[in-house]
């Protein structure tokens, strides 16, 4: 997920490919799989609350977020690097633009459809994730929505409620609660990924000390967002199964 640091080149985190040619490593890492994983996992466990699963709904709010936070808001945060090209040159400013809005027209149209004929209570996480893909990744009003605690409500707490929004059609405490615990797992996920994404950056060789240190935070990067894909899995089965 979108991050700073001081980082000109990010093609060598864990989560980009070490095999292929340079642009498709640089898709794959501008995309940030994993972190993105973790985002449509939380739609996923949302989503495994309510009694009865649509299974379309299910994989339609999966869909919305890839298109939303996957492609749109990661190229925006590339946009909003201003001096910063984390990604290089790959991509030029039209094309990163031209993703986004795709993108978003896409998952906009989708999400539409549903809240026409099904869940017209998904228009409100709808508005608050068109302003935060916005206003976070390009760092409007000096930065103030830039923070960790918008960055967990807009893609840990938001995720998981349109998830239960989309199959119920309703907010209810149980789903308040489990969005709130969602958002609480996106702030440890940003909270490590900011000192390790500081470290990476770093134009000196790190020390001993300093590289345990990275060590330990991109171990908790990919224990949390393969953890929270587990248990989206878990209940994907045990729903299906049960």
């Amino acid at each position: 997920m979108m991050t700073e640091g001081k980082a000109s080149d990010r093609s060598s985190e864990w989560f980009v490919p070490k095999f292929g040619p340079p642009k498709f490593r640089i898709v794959a890492g501008l995309l940030f799989l994993p972190y993105t994983a973790m985002v449509l996992s939380f739609t996923a466990i949302g989503s495994m609350l309510a009694r009865h699963i649509y299974w379309d709904r299910v994989l339609s709010i999966m869909l919305i977020y890839f298109l939303g936070l996957g492609i749109a808001a990661h190229a925006l945060d590339a946009v909003g690097s201003k001096e910063r090209k984390p990604w290089g040159r790959v991509f030029t400013r039209p094309q990163l633009w031209s993703m986004a809005v795709a993108s978003l027209v896409v998952a906009y149209a989708i999400a539409v459809y549903y809240m026409l004929r099904y869940v017209p209570w998904l228009s409100i996480v709808a508005v608050l994730e068109g302003f935060f893909v916005f206003a976070y990744n390009l760092e409007w009003f000096h930065g103030r929505f830039h923070t960790d605690g918008w960055f967990a409500f807009s893609w840990g707490f938001l995720p998981a409620l349109a998830g239960h929004v989309m199959q119920t059609n309703r907010i209810s405490p149980t789903a308040m609660v489990l969005a709130l615990s969602m958002g609480l797992l996106s702030i440890v996920e940003i909270k490590a990924s900011r000192p390790y994404k500081a470290f990476k950056g770093r134009l000196h060789p790190l020390g001993e000390e300093e590289k345990r240190l990275m060590e330990g935070y991109e171990a908790i990067l990919k224990s949390i967002s393969l953890g929270v894909v587990l248990l989206a899995v878990g209940l994907v089965v045990w729903r299906i199964f049960d």
